[in-house]
């Protein structure tokens, strides 16, 4: 008896804390707020709320991914982006957005959103999308070639790339359930970080020598 009391205890717990499990931002507790960039108080999550006689009348909407980015880059690839920063209306509505454009052989490089689950369409183009698994599933490589209207999904906190495997300009647009997904390049963090890693770690994590460590430290000093 005390074990199926325990057992409806804790049930009962889970139920009310699943919202707060599930969320990845903290549900709004207003129709609107559009985010006040400039505000100075300190916030966990999201930013204060304008005044809506401040906010105008067209935060609901955005031009910004109808503009195709400019891929003279060296990974090939521009990412447009559509968080809270550039959107402030999507301030506690944890969603956001990007555009990425593609040259041909162009990539979008090895990367992680740390606080959100992606999914992408592809608009034009070839694009070879790949997700990694964890060391929990082997690091397995998830890939596959997408054409204009196909999708994937990309669970939160694994690493994936997205490389342009036609012979024109591609694209795709992506969304995130967080106004803030984050991001973390792989090649930038582990080369490219301030301070730098020291190189007997990178010597030791890489098996490689100093000199490849220092060859690849510069070719990050200056970011992507």
């Amino acid at each position: 008896m005390a074990y199926f009391k325990t057992l409806a205890a804790g049930l009962l717990a889970l139920l009310f804390l699943a919202p707060f499990i599930l969320a990845t931002d903290p549900d709004p507790l207003q129709d609107f707020c559009v985010a006040d960039l400039d505000g100075k108080e300190v916030s966990v999550n999201g930013h204060p709320c304008k005044p809506m006689s401040e906010a105008g009348d067209d935060f609901l909407f955005s031009s910004k991914l109808a503009k195709a980015g400019n891929t003279s880059t060296p990974n090939g690839s521009a990412v447009t982006e559509l968080d809270v920063a550039e959107w402030p209306g999507t301030n506690t509505l944890g969603v956001s957005m990007n555009r990425v454009d593609f040259a041909p052989g162009g990539t979008n490089p090895p990367h992680i959103h740390p606080r959100a689950t992606e999914i992408g369409i592809v608009m034009k183009g070839e694009l070879l999308v790949g997700i990694i698994g964890s060391l929990d599933s082997g690091n397995k490589l998830y890939s596959k070639v997408l054409r204009a209207g196909e999708t994937f999904l990309i669970p939160r906190g694994l690493m994936h790339f997205q490389f342009n495997v036609g012979k024109t300009e591609a694209s795709m647009v992506v969304s995130f359930n967080s106004q803030n997904p984050g991001i973390v390049f792989v090649p930038l963090t582990v080369f490219g970080s301030n301070p730098p890693i020291p190189t007997p770690v990178l010597t030791k994590a890489l098996r490689v020598d100093a000199g490849v460590v220092e060859l690849l430290k510069s070719k990050f000093a200056g970011g992507f």
